[in-house]
């Protein structure tokens, strides 16, 4: 199949086997994480809380990690943050297995994630275009996006089975054994070389500050750029409380489910995605592509809405896969336009920025909808979250250029 062409780089095939084991053991944890804090403290503020945790150090370090995105070779970057989560997740395990895991290791070991993801999910962004031809760029991104909605399946399916069966401590040495098996697969490509700098600038760190401005200066000059910036900012943190504050919540109280609901329940929702990938990846190119952002935007907006209405089951699982299949038409629509618009060796500093807009807000987010939930529960949380979220993407119909990107 044209979706998957890109495979038959090894290096991105490499790349891609290690990252699709890694994401399975993220949201294995998340379920696994989810349900022990449910469990232990039954306060969605908390759960709110863990979150902010893991975003605060992901916005602080973001723009200095974009900035070391382009000045230092990608995979060896994302070979040490593997090792280094590795790390972390093998002493949650030992806690947990010995009885000694408490809410502050739980916070602790979120703001080390944050910090890792800071450079992590540049890194990761700006490695693709290393690794596959430009003719190959658009099966390259629908791969990489198939490999983390696998993850998403397989995943929570899989911490939900391990948790009933044995436990958080189980979910969480499995977590930290994909990480290792990431930094394996990724060896053979630390000898990809920092990208090339064509702009001259000096080495020293008083650049730093420079190639911060220079990469804010090529955003707010290009309203393509900054325009889904900004509706990112807003709608993540419309689309993001409710599903990773509120779902154990909205399972617990109105779906009345265990653990197993919840890991099928967020299993559901990359199903949309892996659907949605498969098409784009097969289209030499995407057209319209401003219009189909913002309507993609506000399907994902109404679909998650739809949890807060009090749908049968049946309708909830179709109204995850619309969720999924629009953020991945959105998502993929965006990372064409970066891809295209973005010089590769500016490309790391401004998907920092990019990576910003979308985590920015998050902090606030989760700790409001933890305290909202709390107030007022999690079904009119997702009603009214969920259409915030489908407003604010059409927003962008109203910009002339926006609505004519092809």
């Amino acid at each position: 199949m044209q979706t998957f062409r890109a495979l038959r780089h090894r290096r991105f095939a490499l790349l891609m086997a290690g990252q699709t084991v890694s994401r399975t053991g993220d949201y294995l944890y998340q379920v696994a994480l989810a349900w022990w804090v449910l469990q232990k403290t039954g306060s969605a503020t908390q759960m709110g809380l863990v979150l902010l945790c893991t975003v605060l150090p992901t916005v602080a370090f973001l723009l200095v990690g974009g900035v070391i995105v382009d000045r230092m070779p990608r995979a060896r970057l994302i070979f040490w943050s593997d090792l280094g989560r590795a790390a972390v997740m093998a002493g949650l395990t030992a806690m947990e297995w010995s009885g000694s895991l408490e809410v502050w290791s739980i916070f602790a070991a979120s703001l080390l994630f944050g910090v890792a993801d800071a450079v992590f999910a540049p890194a990761m962004q700006a490695l693709v275009p290393q690794v596959v031809p430009q003719d190959d760029l658009p099966s390259g991104n629908a791969v990489n996006s198939l490999s983390a909605q696998f993850g998403r399946i397989a995943g929570p399916a899989l911490g939900g089975l391990l948790i009933a069966w044995n436990g958080a401590g189980l979910a969480f040495a499995v977590n930290a054994a994909s990480f290792v098996a990431a930094a394996i697969a990724i060896v053979p490509l630390l000898a990809i070389p920092a990208p090339a700098r064509t702009d001259g600038a000096a080495q020293g760190i008083e650049s730093v500050l420079a190639d911060v401005r220079d990469g804010f200066r090529t955003v707010v000059s290009t309203p393509l750029l900054w325009i889904p910036i900004v509706v990112f900012a807003f709608g993540n943190v419309a689309l993001s409380g409710p599903y990773s504050v509120g779902m154990p919540f909205l399972v617990d109280l109105h779906l009345k489910g265990d653990e197993e609901l919840l890991g099928f329940l967020y299993m559901v929702f990359p199903v949309g995605y892996a659907i949605a990938s498969l098409l784009m990846g097969s289209v030499a190119r995407i057209r319209r592509r401003g219009v189909l952002f913002c309507v993609a935007g506000a399907l994902a907006g109404l679909g998650l809405a739809a949890f807060g209405t009090g749908a049968s089951l049946y309708l909830l699982v179709a109204a995850a896969v619309v969720n999924g299949a629009a953020l991945e038409v959105e998502g993929l629509t965006w990372t064409s336009v970066l891809q295209e618009r973005v010089p590769e060796e500016k490309l790391g500093r401004v998907a920092s920025f990019d990576s910003l807009g979308s985590y920015a807000l998050l902090p606030v987010g989760y700790a409001v909808t933890g305290w909202l939930i709390d107030a007022a529960g999690p079904a009119p949380v997702f009603v009214g979250f969920g259409c915030a979220a489908a407003a604010v993407s059409l927003v962008p119909l109203f910009s002339r250029t926006f609505r004519r990107l092809d």
